[in-house]
């Protein structure tokens, strides 16, 4: 008897796992089709991209352990495994992305990976990837477990493994390629030509942020965004307060550039770096490079001079409260750099909140790469000009 109740257990969980799984099927579909319409242009304003931003140089970076990584994880994955995973470089995959746990993805997965593939799999991101990114990275990993365990063990559409892996183009020392990780909000585009890197469309976050039961409770991931967001919002005096705060009230999610929204057209908003005095441009070169930090220092360094150039034009916006309690959306907007900050409604966890409204337990941030370079997208059309493809 006890065996024919566990039989019909896994009859009945694999019934309903199939009828998920058509059902994300579908939605993917429809979520793709809507979101690919249009060809790629990039963030850009109401006047249109601003151009000659990006240029093909050297940077004295090595990308040489990234490539080494990557031909590694490709040489430790089954044929089968490798052809699911493998894309050209101008593949539409890259834009292929979105946080929602329900997305059907391409590439192989942490969970179809044998305990030395998934190795491999973090050696492509601890080579990419500062300590802190990879540190982030896993941490979203086990935090995607807690929220299993918070949903009565539904590891059917969360856990720790649901993560996939792609390559697009063959890793190289002179020609472009990259490779994506793709899962519940933990999204990196990691683009390679020669020794420069494009490591966006980034997104990163978690519901909980704060593990309070299972496996990993006490995993935690940012905490100290927040702080210094709101830091840099109180330093500024009334004048560049009422410039910076677009709206008190937060009623809903504020991200504009989340999954499909390439060619958001998204015009500067809030109190420009030109208007803040030594002591606050400094807060928010800080607060800027705590998230370009994620990537390799040495990376971290090119692309933190590069947002340095653009200071004077970087606009900081702000949405919500400003006390300790309170929940808010924050961006970072400058020709070469967009960064959202924003508490979410509850999603994976509406069920167990009492209030539909934000909260802080609920964070989502996407970083972009504005006027056409998300992808590396303007570093491979000026390689196609000069290497006639």
């Amino acid at each position: 008897m006890k065996r024919l109740l566990i039989w019909l257990g896994v009859v009945v969980l694999v019934a309903f796992s199939q009828e998920i799984q058509e059902r994300f099927r579908q939605r993917s579909i429809e979520s793709e089709k809507a979101g690919l319409a249009e060809p790629f242009r990039g963030v850009t304003t109401k006047a249109g991209a601003e151009t000659g931003l990006f240029a093909i140089k050297h940077t004295g970076v090595s990308t040489e352990p990234v490539r080494k990584a990557a031909v590694a994880f490709l040489d430790g994955l089954t044929a089968e495994q490798r052809a699911k995973t493998k894309f050209p470089v101008d593949d539409p995959e890259w834009r292929k992305w979105m946080n929602q746990h329900f997305y059907i993805r391409q590439g192989v997965s942490f969970l179809e990976m044998d305990a030395r593939q998934r190795e491999l799999g973090f050696g492509l991101l601890r080579a990419s990837l500062s300590a802190n990114g990879l540190k982030l990275s896993r941490d979203i990993m086990k935090l995607n477990e807690t929220l299993g365990e918070m949903n009565n063990n539904n590891f059917v559409e969360y856990g720790e493994w649901r993560y996939h892996i792609t390559v697009m183009g063959e890793p190289s020392k002179d020609k472009p390629w990259g490779w994506q990780i793709d899962g519940h909000h933990l999204i990196i585009n990691y683009f390679v030509l020669g020794d420069q890197v494009v490591m966006t469309p980034t997104f990163v976050g978690s519901e909980p942020v704060i593990a309070p039961l299972g496996k990993y409770k006490g995993t935690a991931i940012l905490q100290e965004e927040p702080k210094l967001g709101l830091a840099l919002l109180r330093s500024l005096d009334d004048g560049q307060k009422k410039k910076a705060i677009l709206e008190t009230a937060k009623p809903a999610n504020n991200n504009v550039g989340e999954a499909f929204k390439d060619n958001v057209v998204l015009d500067y908003a809030g109190v420009r770096g030109a208007e803040m005095n030594a002591t606050q441009k400094k807060a928010l070169t800080g607060l800027i490079a705590k998230y370009v930090g994620n990537m390799d220092d040495g990376h971290a360094k090119v692309k933190m001079e590069e947002v340095e150039k653009h200071l004077d034009r970087t606009y900081f916006a702000w949405i919500g409260g400003t006390g300790d309690d309170s929940v808010f959306y924050y961006r970072i907007h400058s020709p070469v750099i967009l960064i959202e900050f924003d508490h979410q409604r509850p999603a994976g966890l509406r069920a167990q909140m009492k209030s539909q409204e934000p909260n802080k337990e609920h964070v989502h941030v996407v970083i972009r790469t504005p006027n056409g370079n998300d992808y590396g997208k303007d570093l491979l059309r000026q390689h196609y000009e000069k290497h006639k493809h």
